[in-house]
């Protein structure tokens, strides 16, 4: 089987292939064999995702409920590896060191709710830990770089930060085979675009631009126009090139939803599709991400359901013109 793949992916492609090993058995923890701590791990761990991703909480409500705690564990993992970097306090570096050692440990302390159900997930779904690394490592690139030259840059940063949380979410949902993690590569850069495409202007106040450099200057646009703030005819016509190049990944994603488990094609189809609506907000406001963050409302989530659950029940991927897995 093979799947449409742009020159930008294939490193990222390496580094998803590479890190695909299952973990070798572990035996249950003392914090996880205490039946009483890892439910209430749970219970944290769902209330931190509704807290934090009304849309994530949503989508993975599609999903049975063993698989359902455990994509909000790993939810809750990746919130707090973000929190730490964006939140700072004192020495940043030392305390993400930290959360890594204590958030892969197979013995977390037992007042650390979200590292007991996240160490409980992995141990369970046998999530392979070289993701979770690469999650962390791409995350803590914050801390050292905050401008990206090229869209393939930025989509290296993606596969760190975003691409890295679907191939950990496959192995809860459950997939066929391996050709599945094109898909989920491609789907991961997709979702992180469309944060930073809705995020610029929180971006900029942090003092960080994810927009790709040499794409800003073909369109005749320098820095100081997004410390301006304002919708002009070139940061129009930036942002419907941008927002087409992520549908397109989108759409190039989608028939990889046939390769997952029956059980999680619904919810993650879910998470696909009402993160793509948001570009549907973003031009419904005139590309204006200044003034205001662009969202998609309960009642368009909801409204949306039945025609997920249709494509996502009919997705599956065609052989295209590309790279091969076996």
């Amino acid at each position: 089987m093979t799947v449409l793949t742009h020159q930008w992916e294939y490193s990222l492609l390496h580094l998803a292939l590479n890190g695909h090993h299952p973990p070798t058995e572990h035996h249950a923890a003392d914090a996880l064999a205490e039946p009483h701590l890892v439910q209430s791990a749970y219970a944290y761990c769902e209330e931190l995702t509704y807290q934090h991703s009304r849309s994530f909480y949503l989508s993975s409500r599609l999903l049975p409920e063993d698989k359902r705690r455990a994509v909000r564990a790993l939810y809750a993992f990746c919130r707090v590896t973000d929190d730490v970097v964006d939140r700072p306090q004192g020495d940043v570096r030392a305390a993400l060191e930290e959360w890594r050692e204590r958030s892969l440990s197979h013995n977390p302390p037992q007042n650390d709710p979200v590292a007991i159900a996240w160490a409980d997930a992995r141990i369970r779904y046998r999530i392979p830990q070289h993701y979770a690394e690469q999650l962390l490592t791409g995350v803590a690139r914050d801390l050292s770089q905050n401008r990206y030259e090229t869209f393939d840059e930025l989509a290296a940063y993606s596969y760190g930060v975003a691409s890295t949380v679907g191939l950990m979410s496959m192995h809860i949902t459950g997939f066929s085979d391996r050709a599945a993690i094109p898909y989920a590569v491609k789907l991961g850069v997709a979702l992180q675009i469309t944060n930073i495409l809705r995020d610029v202007a929180e971006d900029w106040r942090n003092g960080r631009l994810y927009l790709p450099l040499n794409e800003l200057r073909e369109f005749g646009l320098e820095e100081s126009d997004l410390a301006a703030g304002q919708v002009t005819a070139r940061w129009r016509e930036f942002m419907r090139f941008q927002i087409a190049r992520n549908r397109e990944l989108y759409a190039e994603a989608w028939p990889g939803i046939g390769l997952l488990h029956p059980e999680g094609r619904v919810a993650i189809g879910a998470a696909a599709e009402l993160y793509r609506a948001i570009l549907n907000d973003i031009e419904a406001h005139d590309y204006d991400v200044f003034n205001r963050r662009a969202y998609v409302g309960s009642w368009g989530k909801i409204s949306r359901l039945p025609m997920i659950w249709w494509r996502s029940r009919r997705a599956y991927p065609k052989s295209l013109n590309t790279i091969p897995l076996s």
